[in-house]
C-alpha cells in the first residue's frame, strides 16, 4: 500500500519525522503481514477454526504495533473478527482492508493532536484506490492545502516516488462517457444521453506544478516532476497534447498503471527531502487531544513543536 502522508489539511504523523516514519510504516506492515499470514496457513492446517481464539497472544494484538495506545480496544475488536478468507489472494485483500482505517488515522492525528475529517474517507473510492493498489514506496499527497504567504492554495493528488514526482488529476465519469480536451478552460464529458462541461484539470496541474517547483527551488532539492490527467474507464480524445502533460484514457491506463506497480526500489534520501520540504509548505489543522490538554480546541499550527 502506498503511504498516505498527507490528506487535504489534516494533521499528519509524517510532519512530525517524516525521514522515521516512511520506514517504520514498510517495516511494521511486513512484521504484521507475516504474522497474518502465518496464522492463516496454521488455520488452514488445523480445521476446523475457533474464531473467538484467532490472536493466540491478546497482548500481541496484529494492529497492536500500528496502534500501541489502544491495546484493550483492539484486542477486543480481534475477538470480533469474522474467520479468515480461504485463499492467499482474498487474505492480502483482507490485509488491505484492516490496514486501510490506520492509514487513516496516521494521516488525521498525531499523539498529541487530532483532525476533525468533514467526510467519509473509509467510503472514498479514489483514495482507497491509490492506496491499495500502488506499494509502499510511493509516498501519497491527496489534494493537499498548501499554505503560500498566508493563503491557503488546494493542490492535485501528489505522488512521490524515489526517482520522480507525479502530480496526478485523476478523471471518472460514466464508463460509456468520452472526455474531450478541447481547450485549456473547459473539456466536455460527451456520452449517448447527455454532454456536460467540466473545468479543466490542465489549470489546477499548473498550478500545483508551479507550486512544487518553487518549493523544492527554494530547498535545492533537483527531482524530476511529471503532471498526468489519468482516466481508467474513460476515452480521452485530443487534438494537441497539453504542453508538457501526459493524457493516459482508457486505451493507454493499464500500461502506465503496470509501470508504477513494477517499480522496486528502497526509499531514496532525494524522496525524503522532497516529502518533507512539501510537508512544511502544507496547511494543517487540527487540535489538541483532551487527554493533553484542558483546553480541548487548542489550534495546532506549523509552528508548533510537538510535545
Amino acid at each position: 500500500m502506498a503511504q498516505l502522508v498527507k490528506l487535504y489539511n489534516y494533521i499528519s504523523r509524517y510532519e512530525s519525522n517524516p525521514f522515521h516514519y516512511p520506514s517504520q510504516y514498510i517495516r511494521l506492515k511486513k512484521e504484521n503481514w507475516n504474522k497474518l499470514q502465518n496464522r492463516w496457513l496454521s488455520e488452514m492446517n488445523n480445521s476446523p477454526r475457533d474464531v473467538q481464539n484467532i490472536e493466540p497472544e491478546p497482548k500481541k494484538s496484529k494492529w497492536l504495533l500500528f496502534n500501541r495506545n489502544q491495546q484493550t480496544t483492539q484486542q477486543h475488536t480481534d475477538l470480533n473478527n469474522p474467520p479468515l478468507p480461504n485463499t492467499e489472494g482474498q487474505l492480502k485483500q483482507y490485509f488491505l482492508n484492516q490496514l486501510y482505517p490506520i492509514q487513516l488515522k496516521w494521516a488525521t492525528s498525531t499523539i498529541s493532536h487530532e483532525s476533525f475529517t468533514k467526510v467519509n474517507l473509509r467510503d472514498k473510492e479514489t483514495l482507497k484506490y491509490f492506496l491499495q493498489r500502488f506499494p509502499d514506496i510511493y509516498f501519497l499527497m491527496y489534494h493537499p492545502v498548501f499554505n503560500i504567504k498566508k493563503a491557503p492554495i488546494d493542490g492535485e493528488i501528489i505522488l512521490i516516488s524515489p526517482f520522480d514526482i507525479e502530480i496526478i488529476s485523476f478523471i471518472h465519469e460514466h464508463a460509456e462517457a468520452t472526455i474531450l480536451a478541447t481547450n485549456d478552460r473547459k473539456w466536455t464529458v460527451e456520452s449517448e444521453t447527455n454532454q456536460k462541461s467540466i473545468l479543466s484539470p490542465v489549470i489546477s496541474l499548473k498550478r500545483t506544478d508551479q507550486i512544487i517547483k518553487s518549493i523544492l527551488q527554494t530547498n535545492n532539492i533537483e527531482i524530476p516532476i511529471k503532471k498526468s490527467i489519468i482516466s481508467y474507464n474513460n476515452h480521452i480524445l485530443y487534438t494537441t497534447e497539453p504542453y508538457q502533460i501526459n493524457i493516459i484514457g482508457k486505451q493507454d491506463y493499464p500500461k502506465w498503471f503496470e509501470q508504477k506497480r513494477a517499480l522496486t526500489s528502497s526509499l531514496k534520501s532525494i524522496q525524503l527531502k522532497a516529502m518533507e520540504a512539501l510537508l512544511r509548505h502544507c496547511q494543517t489543522d487540527a487540535v489538541r487531544r483532551p487527554e493533553w490538554s484542558d483546553e480541548k480546541r487548542n489550534t495546532y499550527n506549523n509552528d508548533q513543536e510537538e510535545p
